[in-house]
């Protein structure tokens, strides 16, 4: 495999500077597919020459996590690494800084059985959740970026020889992320401009809902009392500007767990825990999913649904036009970190706090009476393309176009 080592030392020194923004004396987690580990040397590398102090790297490894799979007991798929997690959440509270690097095959477990997937991912989840809540509430700054993974290459490019599958990956993930540029960092400060102009007037409009319609679609999605959009470049709690994901394409917010009213199709699979999960068909009635059906996965897809009482409501609703970058690429990638930047989406579960006016000031309990939704799982899919059209509607009921045929108006 030939990847280009100038542009990965470019997606190292811009995911330190503009991703995660680590700062002086900062402490950094990286976790990480264990393939990936000429990029995470170049990112550790740009992180102590930026001043970090501790730098501290996870690896994952695709056969040790499908030896579980084959030998554990039973009971083995109802426990987590609680300890691990405990840790991770003390770092967070110590000002850590995270960085993930995803990468992994997409299909890694679609072999093994769905039951086993379902109560492992519902026990890590709800381990994970105390740290995962930094993250959400956006406490510390963080940062997703992305590694050329050759399983996950073989199931983009399935008709190319892996080595030519990884370097056109490579290639995508480089221009995706913008680091094909003279100077990548000035890239993503225009990028990140643009992002706030749409935020701007989104946020001057106030709209208290939603309205999606086109093939498959007429979905009402009330937004959350006092929400904020926020895209591209977030300013966290502890005061630290950086870029959440990379590539990022969206403007979000907090939709209203309790507003949500109508049928929505997916149009671009989901690969969910190492399974796809596609063509998925729900009803709301009241912010509840009350029917839901896939043409593959349906099974993953009712027991996430059932993995606590949010997991069945939104906590995220995202604007992505669809000439974005990635759209237009015309790739899938079975990826949610691309493909929810290729199209507008929603995500069941958790919302993010960040999404608030004032939101720092807020309680638990207050986030919950404005409309917020929680759970232990956050999971984006994708529901826009170029037939979608979306209004926004007024505390008046009048109706401003948002979008139109998947493009800003």
């Amino acid at each position: 495999m030939d990847i280009n080592n100038q542009n990965l030392q470019k997606l190292a020194k811009l995911s330190i500077s503009r991703g995660v923004n680590l700062q002086k004396g900062q402490d950094l987690i990286i976790t990480a597919p264990i393939e990936s580990i000429p990029l995470v040397r170049l990112i550790v590398d740009e992180g102590y020459k930026a001043g970090a102090n501790i730098i501290t790297t996870f690896f994952t490894d695709p056969e040790i996590t499908k030896s579980r799979f084959k030998f554990a007991n039973d009971e083995s798929f109802d426990r987590s690494t609680d300890w691990l997690f405990n840790g991770i959440a003390e770092a967070f509270n110590n000002n850590t800084a995270r960085m993930a690097i995803t990468g992994d095959d997409p299909m890694l477990l679609s072999e093994f059985n769905q039951d086993k997937i379902s109560r492992l991912n519902k026990a890590t989840s709800k381990s994970y959740k105390p740290a995962r809540e930094k993250i959400t509430q956006f406490e510390i700054n963080w940062s997703i970026i992305s590694w050329p993974g050759a399983s996950w290459a073989k199931k983009v490019f399935p008709d190319l020889k892996i080595d030519v599958a990884q370097e056109k990956l490579a290639d995508a993930i480089f221009k995706a992320s913008r680091v094909l540029s003279e100077n990548p960092i000035l890239e993503w400060d225009n990028h990140n401009s643009f992002l706030k102009q749409k935020t701007e007037w989104l946020n001057n409009k106030n709209f208290s809902e939603l309205h999606y319609f086109g093939p498959g679609t007429n979905l009402k999605i009330g937004l959350a009392n006092e929400h904020l959009w926020v895209g591209g470049a977030t300013t966290t709690q502890n005061g630290i500007t950086c870029n959440p994901n990379m590539p990022s394409e969206e403007v979000f917010t907090t939709p209203h767990a309790y507003k949500v009213n109508g049928e929505v199709c997916s149009t671009k699979p989901l690969s969910y825990q190492g399974t796809l999960i596609e063509d998925i068909r729900v009803k709301f009635i009241d912010g509840k999913i009350v029917e839901a059906d896939s043409k593959k996965g349906k099974e993953l897809l009712l027991k996430v649904l059932d993995s606590d009482e949010g997991a069945r409501r939104l906590g995220e609703v995202a604007l992505v036009p669809h000439s974005s970058p990635i759209s237009q690429t015309g790739i899938t990638f079975y990826n949610t970190l691309f493909d929810e930047n290729a199209a507008s989406h929603i995500a069941l579960g958790q919302c993010y706090s960040k999404c608030f006016k004032n939101y720092t000031k807020l309680s638990k309990k207050d986030i919950k009476e404005r409309g917020g939704n929680n759970s232990m799982i956050h999971i984006d899919w994708m529901i826009g393309s170029n037939q979608i059209d979306i209004d926004g509607i007024d505390e008046n009921g009048n109706s401003v176009p948002v979008f139109r045929k998947g493009e800003w108006c």
